[in-house]
Parts: structure tokens; sequence; C-alpha cells
């Protein structure tokens, strides 16, 4: 009798873990869409100091503004990617303006690159951690905190644009209700940076 209860005992554990796995590696799935149809803009400010933050802000409004032009028409993904490659001069061109304006004299980077991400959350959805292609504005020697959001679909430049329109409806929907999520997105941010310090 209890060498059975224990057999029942262990199969409902091994079934819980089983199917906690099996919930895990679905969201890890939908998690990995967002990370692959998502293009981010990331710009770096040249320290923490009270100005350099500032002029990152600056940095950032005067790309913004611009963006809908450079941006605007891109229907694709892709098309968004190859028109930020075609603009990395004009977007670094608009960058030194705003620095120069400021009475700043630093260099700037601009390229198009993965980078890691911690999860971020706006204000109405969640990003999960991992690594994203981004249009990357490096200010000075890059070592202030960092600015960042999504630059295709156009959710950051306020207009219209919805995480639907380039990724599965279920992972949308995971990033639109991250309350429902929020261990799972601890634990894939946990995974992503053991996975992003090991490869």
């Amino acid at each position: 009798m209890k060498t059975k209860k224990r057999i029942l005992n262990l199969s409902l554990a091994l079934a819980l873990i089983f199917s906690v796995l099996l919930s895990f590696v679905t969201f890890e799935a939908n998690c990995e869409d967002l990370r692959e149809n998502v293009f981010r803009l990331h710009i770096i400010a040249n320290s923490d100091s009270d100005e350099d933050q500032a002029l990152k802000i600056a940095v950032r409004d005067a790309i913004l503004a611009e963006s809908d032009n450079l941006f605007g028409e891109c229907k694709s993904l892709s098309e968004a990617k190859i028109k930020a490659r075609e603009s990395l001069a004009q977007i670094g061109e608009i960058a030194e303006r705003v620095i120069a304006e400021n009475g700043y004299s630093y260099m700037v980077s601009v390229s198009v690159e993965e980078a890691f991400f911690d999860t971020r959350v706006y204000d109405d959805f969640t990003l999960p951690a991992g690594n994203y292609e981004a249009l990357r504005v490096e200010i000075g020697k890059a070592e202030g905190k960092n600015w960042w959001c999504v630059l295709f679909p156009s959710i950051c430049v306020g207009a219209a644009g919805k995480l639907t329109d380039t990724t599965r409806e279920d992972s949308a929907y995971v990033a639109q209700n991250s309350d429902r999520y929020t261990v799972r997105f601890k634990i894939v941010e946990w995974y992503e940076r053991l996975r992003s310090k090991i490869f």
C-alpha cells in the first residue's frame, strides 16, 4: 500500500514538473518570437552626470523627431533594418548637431547590432530580457545610463504601431499581459543573462 502511494505521489510530482517545464518552453518560444520581430532604438549617454543624461535625452528627442520621416514608410521589420543601415550617417549627423548645439564635442558612434537588454516594462507591454537587434547610438565614452524603445513596430514614436504588426498574437499577448507572467519574466531574465555570459 505504501509503495503504491509513493509511486502515485512520484507520478503526480513528475507530471507537475513536466507541465511546468512545458509551460516554460512555450513561454520562452513566445519570448524568442518577440526578440526576433522587434527592432529597438538604444541610446547610451557619455556618463551618468546630469548634464550627459540631459544631452542623451536631447539626442533622443531629435532622432525621434526624424524617425517618422526615416521609418514611416517601412512596412516590415526587414525594411526597417535596411533603412536603419542606410541612415546611419544621417542619424549620426543628427546626434552630432544636437551635441554641438549644446556645447559639447563628444564623438558619436551609430550602428545596427545585436545587444543584450534586460526585461523592460513599458506602459502597455513588457519585453523579455535577451538579445535584440537595435539601432545603437553611443555618445562619447558611452559609459552612462542608456535609453531604449521599440523603433519597429514604431511604438516609441507615438505612431499606431502594435506588437501584433510583427509578432504572433500569442507572443503579443504575453508582452501585453505581463502581470500574469511576472515570475516567468524573471526566470527568462535570469536564464538569458546566464546564457549571454556563457556564450
